[in-house]
């Protein structure tokens, strides 16, 4: 967030303060801009990179952030993110030239063996990847949000915006997922590396739009999120999940617009960095303030350089893909910077610095074959290839500049990659650095490989032959094992079930394992109609619902057997409505129960299934069936771990 002391704006008197801050703020950084103030002799770039910690075992989050910085003795550049299951390292800047890439990689790597070493004592594992595929909606309840005064802020601030009753995420993919969640805290779902260019405030218009047209073709080869909850969606998920979870606005019967906190852009900017900051102000009321005040013209008076909280407490708060950001470099000198929000994490520490590579370098290319690339595509069409390419990744066809119709691999292959090469040789990058990250590139266009497409197929294959809480947990345990060995995304195997040496069911909710696509009955159907239904579908219960999708009932295979038996016996010809014959007493769980819990109430009340049920809405069902999965599958290890054990003997 940049500034760590912030406190929710409760007070008219303390929003009123900060706002003319605000204002403040940008009158002095229009100052500095116009009286030259900035840094303009050097180019540095620089990551942060957000990670992910599992439990050993059962490869779900751990929430255990806090307690690891504190064994790790709170070094520096570790910070904890919004979620108890994630951290955060902050990359020493570089001069971009030279070996910049390969020192970042390296730094990332001893970073995270750091941290490793410490969470190993723990049984805990750190993995980089988008979004990680065992992540739970229970996990990303409130008990979860790590205890920072500025985060819990946040989530007050973005609720206290909310025009609705819930927050709510509605994404298409392969599958579909239409959920409710009672906080903004599903932002904590994505994990990405995120990557900073510094720029001249003379260039940075120039450089800012040629960031965001090319942010598509780099997210399409980069895209690494495809799954979430169990769930087969976008191939980089994070921008449609990142913009619903803080999306506070209501649907009404007007046409009126709001945009949400998470965004693209609504139009190129013509002037100067000012025309973002002074947009974003505009558009989105304050959320926060700090705790610590500055008088930034009176600053400028002075000769001193201000810090801008204001400014950046506000921009903290504005989730731009491409985001401007503020800064006073170590020589006291202000700068600026641009940060793509974009790039997942992983799939490997070298995929993302090629991942950065790629974007820097096409950057500095483009910036020298365009003086206003905004002449040769419009703002509609760049932000419209970026949905495409979260959506549909390398897989993505583009129009591009000139109103050209081209597919991702063609455009990455002939024209990105080959430009980056030249962005990246004009800043004197080291040829080595540009052959290995640019080759990591071209080989995963070449193979038509991308951790999205990769996790796709994998859990596609996985889920023909084991239940899909199994298939996200060997899918992790195949992401750590080929991160540990460094192996590059287009050299990844498909997992099979059997890499997955331990497997715990019993530390899982039901909702991992319960049926949701549902075929119910409302009471007043006849039972003939029901009773082909189940005859179709070939299924034993059949959960009744009322209107409004709560459950009030459960029909049964042998109910209705029983029932024609009985009519056949009567010869009778009069017509039953499911209300006739439906059971009322239904025994049922929640989707936050354990599959233990489950199997033991099946067990003692001696029925084959167990509806799902969450604040009387019906969510799901469980059956016998899936118990039998579960079984059968754990009979299978141990009869592979006995065949192996005598095959070591």
């Amino acid at each position: 967030m940049g500034e760590q002391k912030v406190s929710i704006v409760k007070d008219n008197r303390i929003l009123q303060r900060f706002t003319k801050h605000l204002i403040n703020d940008v009158e002095a950084l229009d100052y500095m801009i116009e009286n030259e103030w900035f840094e303009n002799d050097k180019v540095r770039i620089g990551a942060e990179q957000e990670m992910c910690i599992v439990d050993k075992t059962t490869f779900k989050p751990l929430p255990i952030n806090m307690d690891l910085i504190k064994a790790m003795g709170s070094p520096d550049f570790v910070e904890t993110e919004l979620a108890k299951f994630n951290l955060e390292i902050n990359l020493e800047p570089k001069t971009f030239a030279g070996d910049c890439f390969s020192a970042l990689e390296k730094e990332i790597r001893q970073r995270i063996l750091f941290i490793q070493g410490h969470a190993d004592k723990v049984n805990a594992q750190i993995i980089l990847t988008g979004i990680l595929p065992t992540l739970r909606k229970y996990d990303l309840e409130m008990h979860n949000l790590t205890p920072v005064k500025r985060y819990r802020a946040l989530m007050e601030a973005i609720n206290s915006q909310l025009l609705k009753d819930a927050y709510e995420l509605k994404i298409t993919g392969i599958d579909e997922m239409n959920i409710r969640h009672s906080s903004p805290l599903l932002e904590a779902c994505n994990t990405s590396f995120q990557v900073h260019l510094q720029v001249n405030p003379s260039n940075f218009v120039q450089l800012y739009n040629i960031a965001q047209v090319i942010t598509a073709p780099i997210m399409a080869v980069a895209a690494n999120s495809p799954i979430v909850f169990g769930k087969r969606l976008w191939h980089e998920s994070r921008i449609a999940l990142f913009q619903q979870s803080l999306d506070t606005r209501g649907s009404n019967e007007h046409l009126r617009e709001r945009s949400a906190r998470v965004y693209f852009g609504n139009d190129w900017i013509r002037n100067s960095i000012l025309d973002i900051y002074k947009e974003d102000i505009s558009r989105f009321r304050v959320l926060i303030s700090g705790d610590q005040e500055e008088d930034a013209i009176q600053l400028i008076k002075e000769g001193k350089v201000p810090k801008l909280r204001a400014l950046q407490i506000h921009n903290s708060t504005v989730y731009r893909w491409n985001r401007p950001c503020y800064g006073i470099s170590e020589n006291g000198k202000p700068h600026l910077r641009i940060e793509n929000r974009v790039l997942a994490a992983g799939p490997t520490i070298a995929d993302e610095v090629a991942n950065s590579a790629l974007w820097l370098g096409a950057i500095m290319d483009y910036a020298h074959s365009y003086d206003d690339i905004t002449q040769f595509i419009t703002f509609p069409e760049a932000r419209d290839n970026f949905i495409k390419a979260a959506r549909y990744g390398i897989d993505t066809k583009f129009t591009w500049l000139n109103d050209k119709k081209i597919s991702a691999i063609e455009l990455l292959r002939d024209e990105v990659i080959p430009k980056a090469r030249k962005g990246l040789e004009r800043m004197n990058v080291k040829q080595e650095d540009i052959d290995n990250y640019m080759g990591l590139i071209e080989k995963r266009t070449e193979k038509h490989t991308t951790g999205a497409r990769w996790m796709l197929r994998a859990y596609n294959d996985l889920i023909e032959t084991i239940p899909r809480d199994e298939a996200a947990t060997v899918l992790t345990s195949s992401i750590i094992r080929n991160q540990s060995q460094s192996l590059p995304i287009h050299e990844w195997k498909p997992p099979t079930a059997k890499d997955l040496k331990i497997y715990r069911p019993s530390k899982i909710k039901v909702d991992e394992f319960m049926t949701t696509d549902l075929l119910t009955a409302q009471q007043e159907d006849i039972i003939d109609l029901v009773a082909e239904m189940m005859n179709w579908k070939k299924i034993r219960y059949l959960p009744v619902e009322n209107p409004k999708g709560e459950l009030i009932g459960l029909v049964t295979l042998r109910m209705i057997l029983r029932h024609f038996l009985k009519m056949r016996k009567m010869k009778s010809t009069k017509t039953f409505l499911v209300k006739d014959l439906m059971l009322t007493d239904v025994a049922t769980v929640s989707p936050d129960d354990s599959i233990t819990h489950a199997m033991r109430l099946m067990n003692d009340r001696k029925f084959g299934c167990l509806p799902v049920v969450k604040e009387r809405d019906l969510v799901g069902i469980i059956t016998e069936h899936d118990f039998l999965r579960i079984s059968g599958r754990l009979i299978d290890r141990l009869e592979d771990e006995e065949v192996e054990g005598e095959n070591n003997l």
